[in-house]
């Protein structure tokens, strides 16, 4: 799909992968609605993308998610793209992940992403077509102690997103997955749990360089990128 004048909506877009994804999906010529808790945030990223539409939106939310759905289509019309980009970590071993962090990463990293798709999927296949990416993690490939609680969040949307791709592709509805690896960003300050120990030597991608990759898998229908390190930018 070219971007250009398609209407995207970006979840967690007020800092970090999502806004890097808006903005670049902005310069690409996209109506980009931006979608997040962080009004102030999101205000000073729409100064940026002419045209741009903010949506006050905590997504675990269903009243939220509806409005976020009415005043994309009042104001556009339309949905061509979703980017489930919200989401939160959990850094625990097994034994002493809480139940209520548990909870929470699930409802904002399973449940939520799934509620979007059932809102947009009906106007997609009206529409006759549309690209859903879904932000999971390159932990689902990794056994990764401490991570447990977070990847098999990350796992669940995976195959929501996989069985979702089938259901769909007669609907001409792409799904896709984009698996980052480490991301310079603040989503280690946000996570639940134990802090994470220190990467030490290891670096992370630029949240720019992610968003390349989610704009890559819009252009060319790729459904399943995984990112690691040494990859070069898009």
């Amino acid at each position: 799909m070219d971007v250009k004048d398609k209407v995207a909506i970006v979840t967690g877009a007020s800092s970090g992968i999502g806004a890097s994804t808006a903005r670049l999906l902005g310069k690409r010529g996209a109506k980009v609605v931006l979608a997040a808790r962080r009004e102030d945030r999101l205000n000073t990223l729409a100064v940026e993308i002419p045209g741009s539409l903010v949506v006050t939106t905590d997504v675990t939310n269903l009243t939220d998610v509806e409005q976020l759905i009415s005043r994309t289509l009042r104001a556009f019309g339309r949905v061509d793209i979703l980017v489930n980009n919200a989401g939160q970590g959990l850094h625990a071993p097994v034994d002493r992940i809480e139940l209520n962090d548990y909870r929470a990463i699930m409802e904002l990293n399973v449940y939520a992403p799934l509620r979007l798709m059932q809102a947009v999927i009906p106007l997609m296949r009206k529409q006759g077509g549309g690209v859903i990416v879904n932000v999971s993690s390159a932990t689902t490939k990794m056994e990764l102690p401490g991570a447990a609680g977070y990847a098999s969040s990350k796992c669940a949307l995976n195959m929501l997103s996989q069985v979702a791709r089938r259901e769909l592709s007669a609907d001409h509805i792409s799904v896709n997955l984009i698996n980052p690896y480490l991301t310079e960003t603040e989503f280690p300050e946000k996570m639940r749990g134990a802090s994470m120990p220190g990467r030490g030597a290891m670096s992370g991608h630029s949240a720019d360089f992610v968003a390349g990759y989610i704009l890559k898998s819009i252009n060319t229908g790729e459904t399943d990128i995984v990112l690691r390190p040494g990859m070069p930018a898009v």
